[in-house]
């Protein structure tokens, strides 16, 4: 099945008020996965290491559990929230006869190479996996904003699909474990570069005293400008291979690109965010794409 991303329409709590789910691992995130299914109707079963978090979502209505494997023999759809896939490997493994014919979606973060490999060993238990990837802060989840990508096993993610939506707009990625993961770290590199980009442009500006507060509404118009024609534009180019522009070629920002790190110097800001920028553009010319546009760096980064 090939991939895709489209958006698919949360169902209603009243459809999915009866459904029980677990919930392994009450960090911040993990704690709003549960709040926002007890929100939603569904008897819900917590556990955590330390078990004093369960406390919370107890007085809400949750059921804490003693131990992973009294919590997962709890419900048909296990949820597992942790830091990191060695955290849910080590969770899991002395647990796998109590998961066997149960669904487990994992919604820690990973890499595409680490979903893949933990779903053949959730195949090899007898275990429907799902994997998935949270686009929301937990102040989110629950609500119209946030939306959780998924990938893996189709016809369990299609039975819990009424459960997961009470986390968020579900969108499926496709059956290959990986994708949920790769779309998410996809989408988090593009919220990294804007990171430093701000970071960046707010240290430029304090430089001279002026308040980030002053400057940030003429930051924020300046970049969702840019981003309405940037991404789409950028898109199209890279699917179709037509990378020249009639708005800015690699030439003319290969020319312009040292003023920046000049003025980080006179004004004593530091350029290691931006000298890698620098060297691409200058390796974009040199390679004969000097009259294509920033699309082109799309092609070079490829290792």
């Amino acid at each position: 099945m090939a991939p895709h991303n489209s958006s698919q329409t949360p169902v209603t709590a009243t459809a999915t008020a009866t459904a029980p789910v677990t919930v392994l691992g009450l960090g911040l995130m993990g704690t709003a996965l549960a709040t926002a299914l007890l929100r939603a109707g569904h008897p819900t079963t917590v556990w955590n290491r330390t078990r004093s978090r369960t406390g919370p979502l107890t007085a809400q209505g949750a059921t804490p559990a003693d131990t992973p494997a009294e919590a997962v023999s709890a419900s048909p759809l296990v949820v597992v929230c942790l830091t990191t896939y060695d955290d849910v490997t080590g969770l899991l493994q002395p647990h796998t006869t109590a998961l066997a014919g149960r669904t487990l979606v994992n919604v820690t973060n990973g890499t595409p190479a680490q979903a893949r490999k933990f779903a053949l060993w959730a195949q090899e238990h007898g275990i429907r996996y799902v994997d998935g990837g949270i686009m929301a802060v937990p102040q989110m989840i629950g609500t119209p904003a946030a939306y959780v990508l998924y990938s893996g096993d189709q016809e369990a993610y299609a039975s819990h699909r009424p459960a997961l939506a009470a986390l968020g707009g579900t969108r499926w990625t496709g059956t290959d474990p990986g994708l949920a993961a790769l779309y998410d770290l996809s989408l988090l590199t593009g919220m990294y570069g804007m990171v430093m980009g701000v970071a960046q442009s707010f240290a430029l500006i304090r430089s001279q005293g002026i308040e980030a507060r002053e400057f940030a509404p003429l930051l924020s118009d300046w970049l969702n400008a840019m981003a309405a024609g940037l991404v789409p534009g950028t898109a199209e180019a890279v699917d179709t291979g037509r990378h020249l522009t009639d708005v800015s070629s690699l030439a003319v920002n290969q020319a312009a690109f040292p003023n920046l790190l000049t003025a980080f110097a006179d004004q004593g800001v530091r350029p290691e965010l931006f000298v890698p920028m620098r060297e691409l553009l200058d390796r974009a010319v040199a390679e004969g794409h000097a009259d294509d546009g920033l699309s082109r760096l799309v092609e070079l980064l490829k290792a």
